[in-house]
């Protein structure tokens, strides 16, 4: 023990002993064992039978091994210490008596199986039950005191009303190197479960207790002519621009167009080229300008001027540059890749970069080229320009009087099916709201704002050319790593740039380099992406309530979204009122995404995002939550689906056929009615 931890110990065992002596225990002192004796080396954990007060007192400012709370009977002090054989010998010259050698198990033993561990204590986290499409699973969350043995193993075993049973082995979760407890995914059960009971390999058993059902809520039925399935396709920005502008002009009355304060990039990047052969030597050649603003094409060439002793010379004329290189008196050309690279940079720093291909760095330039500069864009009908988001805002009454909804999606581009939630949710609302009286009350109540893609530069991306692209289409990479090779890992991860939690704050989850798949950016809300979900919330302080809809894994998640990685220490946890009303409202919230289709998103993966995914530094709800008041939660459509005849889950992707989007579309946008119902009841409760 370091010496102040060891000060630390000791002030506090201090503090013990005055309490012990100031009230005797009853038990009497064991007997003595005068012939205690340890060997040299020998190291025993040892009761003894001190002198008086002063001793122990002694003991502690010498820096003793105390291992126990001193003991006192009648006056007389007892302390349990380690000790060596010449530390034992000399305790008892002054004055110590030895009582007790206390027992410790021989490790080898334990190495041999023949110590018997003593029995840990399990509590059930969580224990539901449900049915979907005829199919009843169950799910359990086990913890146990034995944390820190990673090889314990515990089982759950289950009962139905029949007598039917069966047993659930449990996995061990362990998260930022801190246990967090056992579970196992939803297994399949022959009917609804009476009881379960855990039991470990150490020997422990839990109480046997009732499974829950899950969710346990449900919606109103919809009545009869409830419109619904206003989605027939994927999406892509363009098709969401229009289906806004067909919106709002067939329910003027309802309905308002925000548009966003930042503009996005656009559908654009700079154009870029080899100058040699990658595989022997090459100068990376990029515009400065982007290849939409007449740079595509632009030539890059290098020459050998054919006479010895010449310089280095760049020219440019005619949308070519031309690269001279430098020759010695042979005749022989002698600039390097880095000469070249070096020479670009400082002859038109306004119009090109350049630098060594990765691996290039100091070989000799080539004569090479012409090669023609392009910005690598496949997608020939998205407007090359800088993009302005918009926004849906739809009710009766819009001008801040009544409690207002976020809904907004497509914050990571491969996520195709989710605009098709929030367009199906706005759909739904605007075309029931003269035929169905609840519908019109709804929205005679709430004030909803709809951003169905927040990442629109990425989302072109991903239709036109990488379908995987996460990010938006900011390239911040400097050097080598704006090698053309990388162009789909450039670009910033939207919901890691916020500013509440972030990587800037030390937490984890995000990325500082830039061709990860969380790069956070250059600092908090560096993306106009990011900047417009919280100028929105900002803007309008009667958002009380938001719902970011991601994909895949069905999840329904709230704030602390993120914790710092030594001792797993999430931003600071919701009041339990406050936990209490998240859980609640997502009972009500998965209920209705379950009236649906069948389809149920796990309690394993409903709570905090921290908790039931991962850490997320610098996420969307946790700026919204913590800085602006906001009761914000987060979905993950696309649940996982139940292969009967293969008796396993399976997933579903960012991009499912479309029959699969077409059914998530539809039950989450189902979910997103009910939060408009959770956020009436709210207010109307005036709480």
């Amino acid at each position: 023990m370091p010496s102040r931890q060891r000060s630390v110990a000791i002030a506090a065992v201090a503090v013990l002993l005055a309490g012990a002596l100031a009230h005797p225990g009853s038990a009497s002192a064991a007997a003595h064992d005068n012939d205690i004796t340890l060997a040299a080396g020998q190291t025993a954990l040892v009761r003894f039978q001190l002198t008086g007060e002063q001793m122990f007192t002694d003991l502690l400012t010498e820096g003793a091994d105390i291992a126990a709370r001193p003991r006192t009977t009648a006056g007389v002090v007892q302390a349990d210490l380690v000790v060596k054989g010449a530390e034992l010998a000399a305790l008892t010259a002054r004055g110590a008596t030895a009582v007790q050698v206390i027992p410790t198990v021989d490790p080898a033993q334990l190495r041999r199986g023949k110590q018997r561990v003593a029995a840990d204590t399990l509590q059930f986290l969580q224990a539901y039950w449900w049915t979907s499409k005829g199919t009843t699973f169950l799910q359990t969350q086990v913890a146990t005191t034995a944390t820190d043995d990673p090889d314990v193993e515990i089982t759950v075993t289950w009962t139905t009303a029949d007598g039917r049973t069966g047993s659930v082995p449990l996995m061990r979760f362990v998260d930022a190197g801190e246990y967090q407890y056992h579970w196992a995914l939803p297994v399949k059960l022959p009917a609804q479960p009476v009881s379960v009971v855990a039991t470990s390999s150490l020997g422990g058993r839990s109480r046997q207790i009732t499974p829950g059902a899950w969710p346990g809520a449900a919606p109103p039925p919809k009545p009869s002519g409830y419109q619904q399935d206003f989605i027939d396709a994927y999406m892509t920005p363009t098709d969401i621009t229009a289906r806004i502008k067909r919106l709002k002009r067939q329910y003027p009355a309802l309905v308002d167009v925000l548009d966003l304060p930042h503009a996005t990039q656009g559908y654009r990047r700079t154009a870029v080229g080899y100058l040699g052969d990658p595989a022997v030597a090459a100068v990376v050649v990029e515009t400065i300008r982007y290849g939409a603003e007449n740079q595509n094409g632009i030539q890059v060439r290098t020459v050998d001027p054919g006479q010895p002793n010449r310089a280095l010379t760049l020219a440019y004329r005619d949308r070519v540059l031309t690269v001279s290189l430098a020759t010695d008196a042979a005749g022989k050309t002698t600039s390097s890749t880095t000469e070249v690279a070096d020479a670009i940079n400082a002859r038109f720093p306004d119009r090109f970069r350049a630098f060594a291909e990765d691996g290039s760095a100091g070989l000799p330039m080539p004569v090479a080229g012409p090669v023609r500069l392009d910005d690598g864009l496949k997608g020939t009908e998205v407007p090359a320009r800088p993009w302005t988001v918009q926004a849906l805002r739809i009710g009766k009454v819009r001008d801040g009087s009544k409690i207002g909804v976020l809904a907004y999606s497509q914050e990571h581009a491969r996520e195709w099916a989710t605009p098709l939630v929030t367009l199906e949710f706005a759909e739904r609302l605007l075309a029931n709201y003269a035929t169905d009286p609840a519908t019109a009350e709804l929205l005679d109540s709430v004030d909803v704002f709809i951003i169905p893609t927040v990442n629109p530069d990425g989302a072109n991306y991903a239709f036109n050319d990488f379908n995987f692209q996460r990010k938006n289409l900011s390239n911040h990479c400097t050097g080598t790593a704006r090698d053309p090779r990388n162009r789909d890992s450039w670009g910033v991860d939207v919901n890691r740039n916020y500013a509440v939690g972030s990587l800037f704050d030390g937490y984890v989850g995000a990325s500082t380099n830039c061709l990860s798949g969380t790069y956070a950016g250059t600092g908090e809300l560096s993306e106009p992406e990011s900047s417009n979900v919280v100028a929105l919330a900002e803007s309008h302080p009667n958002i009380k309530y938001s719902l970011n809809v991601h994909s895949y894994g069905g999840y329904f998640m709230w704030s602390p979204g993120a914790y710092k990685a030594a001792g797993r220490v999430t931003l600071p946890r919701p009041s339990i009122d406050e936990a209490k009303y998240f859980q609640d409202s997502a009972r009500r919230i998965v209920g209705a995404i379950a009236a649906e289709r069948g389809t149920v998103t796990w309690p394993s993966y409903t709570g905090p995002v921290a908790d039931v995914l991962y850490s997320a530094a610098g996420n969307f709800a946790d700026h919204l939550y913590y800085d602006l008041g906001i009761t914000a939660w987060n979905f993950e459509v696309g649940n996982d689906l139940w292969n009967d005849a293969a008796n396993r889950w399976e997933g579903v992707g960012f991009q499912p056929p479309f029959p699969e989007a077409h059914g998530e579309s539809q039950e989450y946008a189902a979910g997103l009615v009910e939060l408009i119902r959770i956020a009436r009841d709210k207010e109307a409760s005036g709480s």
